[in-house]
Order: structure tokens, then sequence, then C-alpha cells
């Protein structure tokens, strides 16, 4: 399904800051897709990726994973490790707000990933976290089951699909 962020404010002009939110520019691209979108799932963690290998280990056709690290700097929540898991498991992509390592090798599996940042450092495993609450970042608050379309231009969240 191709689309583009732009393309998709105009068509809902109406709707934005209500049931359609722009957010933040403040990721940076990865991953070897472009462009993706799909359901949100969403994960509450502070550098420890335990709760990230479970949901990335179960069938993610057609979602989005969106990851609240706190914004952390000093460590990484997925690798491509992770990347690899995810994209045999059918996720569309995932949002981390905060680092991922591994980016080279990143760049060239078939997922889209956006964060912050890049940090060589593992994460600690102690499998503390929260998954599938509404969490917030970027002026914007992510409800599991709301729709995440993330390409060059950005990334918008919907209470509909669009598509």
């Amino acid at each position: 399904m191709s689309f583009k962020t732009p393309d998709l404010c105009d068509a809902f002009e109406s709707e934005l800051g209500t049931s359609l939110r722009v957010v933040t520019p403040m990721f940076q691209r990865y991953g070897g897709r472009s462009s993706f979108s799909g359901a949100i799932v969403t994960l509450k963690i502070f550098e420890d990726n335990s709760l990230v290998r479970e949901a990335f280990g179960e069938n993610g056709q057609g979602k989005v994973l969106v990851i609240d690290g706190g914004g952390s700097l000093r460590c990484a929540l997925v690798g491509d490790q992770l990347a690899i898991l995810a994209q045999k498991n059918g996720w569309e992509g995932v949002v981390v707000y905060g680092c991922i390592r591994d980016s080279a090798d990143i760049n060239g599996i078939d997922i889209g990933v956006r964060a912050l940042n890049t940090h060589p450092q593992k994460s600690i495993k102690k499998g503390v976290g929260d998954r599938n609450i509404a969490i917030t970042f970027g002026g914007v608050t992510f409800t599991p089951g709301e729709w995440l379309y993330a390409d060059e231009d950005g990334l918008l969240v919907s209470r509909q699909p669009l598509l």
C-alpha cells in the first residue's frame, strides 16, 4: 500500500489535531522500508528491551510496535537480531523513543524503523515494563489499536485506518 503523509494530511485536513495527529519531527530513518503503516502496539520500558523480544516474537502482520523508551540515549533497545525477528514475524515497523544499534545491518532488513539515534551498548534484561497502554511522546498520545503512518516526511497517528 502506497501513501505519502503530506497527502494524508491534505486529504484529512479537517481531522488534523483531533483524530489525526502529527508526531514532532525528531526521528531518524533506519531499516529497509522507507514507509510503513499499521495498527499500533505499545511498550513502555526504560533501558530494558526484554518486552521488545517478546512482542517481536509474536505475529506482527499489519502492526507497528511503538516503544516509549523514555527518550534514553544511554543504550539501544533494538538491534539487528530483534529487527530480524520482527521481520520474520511480519511486523511492518517499529518506532523507538530511544536508540537502536547495528544500524547498518538494520538498514538491510525489510522493516521500517524510526529511532532517536544509535548507541552501541545493549540494554539490560529484567523484564520490566508495560504493554498495550497509552503512551505519550513527540506531542502525541499513541493508543493501542490506533493507526500509525510513517514515511520520509514524518509520522502520523490516526484513530481510524486512512487507507
